[in-house]
């Protein structure tokens, strides 16, 4: 539109041709006050979506740091080898109630594959400890020295068992820190005497804390026995003749392939079982790795599945902002014929209602992310696992939410900056 003769058009012409970024800034937040209600419900759709983003996000990498650091718990490169399924009478026994692992299939396996750092049998049962007057019930575990080192699992207080203690089976025990907590309440229990299933022993020592299992038992709650003496006197008198054992904990040297030497080790225990091709395995091999990879797996999926889910709502709230914004520019037909007879250039009607437009978006994008961080926040709190919010994750929900304002503001502003001046004033 050619610039006006008279000296009063070209003024308003260059006032209204001139409008700066933070006039229409100004505008936008003026008219977004104006129908404050009819702002909030716009910005629903985007507000739940960057809320749904950041919860479901942060959920997902508390409940992954959570697994990993049970995993990391239990052992690094930890392989649990127990008896398997065996057939008795006709009857198939289930996986844990054969007598098929021993002793020397630990130091077999320690001795003839290279890859394994640590090889410790293990027996295990509840029992009744009683200290005075106080008592509790708890798991008792047969080990020898090689135990400690399989689950990176270090004495806090105290001593391991002595090498003539743990051959001869000395009448000495390590407990965890819940049991130390329940029998001693606070004070130091080394050097105090117990009795297990009637049996006296001296507590040595008291490990380190290690929190929950994969499976969600208290690692803690444990009293550590030398493996002769658990055998043959409190948890595995059954187990003594053969010299059986209900597991065996393997650690894999750093930087071996543990998927390799887990088929070594089957092979090995194949043939010491004298187990014929085509015969099932009477033990299993749990390798934690695929344990946690599976569960990764699944965290995964899930928070795919859930950010699909915040995608959709994200999509909605831009319609609901296009829906808004196209009900503003018929609101508002009056304004806009306004300020184009006066000289304001179609570029400035359009860059007004896409800044109207992007900070609707935005402004839902940031109370969704403190809602979602709330979220995140209680979900930690009430779950028990770690708090992981990912700044990266943040941003992008930010951004994001502000490119939905663009595009759904795109089409209103393009239609804004189409009307004729003559008729907007005229079908106002």
């Amino acid at each position: 539109m050619p610039p006006p003769a008279s000296p009063v058009g070209r003024k308003r012409h260059e006032a209204g041709a001139t409008m700066s970024v933070l006039d229409a800034f100004l505008s936008s937040l003026s008219a977004i006050r104006a129908h404050a209600l009819r702002s909030v419900l716009t910005m629903l759709g985007i507000v739940i979506g960057v809320a749904a983003v950041i919860a479901m996000v942060s959920v997902g990498n508390g409940a992954r740091a959570r697994v990993n650091a049970q995993i990391q718990a239990l052992g690094a490169n930890l392989i649990i080898i127990i008896p398997g399924n065996i057939t008795a009478g006709g009857a198939r026994l289930g996986t844990g109630n054969a007598a098929t692992l021993t002793d020397a299939d630990a130091h077999a396996l320690k001795a003839e594959v290279a890859a394994i750092e640590a090889a410790a049998p293990v027996v295990r049962g509840g029992v009744q400890i009683v200290a005075g007057s106080a008592n509790w019930a708890s798991v008792a575990l047969g080990v020898d020295l090689a135990y400690f080192a399989a689950r990176e699992w270090a004495v806090e207080e105290g001593r391991e068992f002595t090498e003539e203690e743990s051959r001869r089976g000395g009448q000495v025990a390590i407990i965890g820190q819940t049991v130390a907590r329940e029998l001693f309440a606070g004070g130091s229990p080394i050097g105090a005497q117990i009795r297990v299933k009637n049996v006296p022993f001296e507590i040595v020592g008291v490990m380190t804390k290690k929190g929950q299992s994969m499976g969600g038992t208290d690692q803690d709650d444990v009293i550590l026995l030398p493996l002769q003496t658990a055998r043959q006197r409190v948890v595995g008198t059954s187990r003594a003749k053969n010299r059986s054992v209900n597991q065996i904990t393997v650690k894999i040297r750093e930087g071996e392939d543990i998927a390799a030497a887990e088929d070594e080790m089957k092979k090995l225990l194949r043939q010491r079982h004298r187990l014929q091709d085509g015969r099932d395995d009477d033990f299993s091999v749990r390798n934690l790795a695929e344990i946690q990879a599976t569960q990764e797996g699944s965290a995964r999926t899930m928070a795919m599945l859930l950010l699909s889910v915040a995608a959709v709502s994200l999509v909605v709230g831009g319609i609901g902002i296009m829906n808004i914004m196209l009900v503003s520019v018929t609101e508002r037909t009056k304004e806009i014929g306004l300020r184009m007879a006066v000289g304001a250039r179609p570029r400035d009607v359009m860059a007004q209602f896409l800044i109207e437009a992007t900070l609707i978006a935005l402004i839902g994008g940031v109370i969704g992310i403190l809602i979602g961080i709330g979220i995140s926040m209680i979900s930690a709190d009430i779950a028990g696992w770690p708090l992981v919010i990912d700044p990266a994750i943040v941003a992008a929900a930010f951004v994001f939410s502000g490119l939905v304002g663009v595009v759904s503001g795109f089409y209103p502003a393009f239609r804004a900056a189409r009307l004729d001046p003559v008729e907007a004033l005229r079908a106002a």
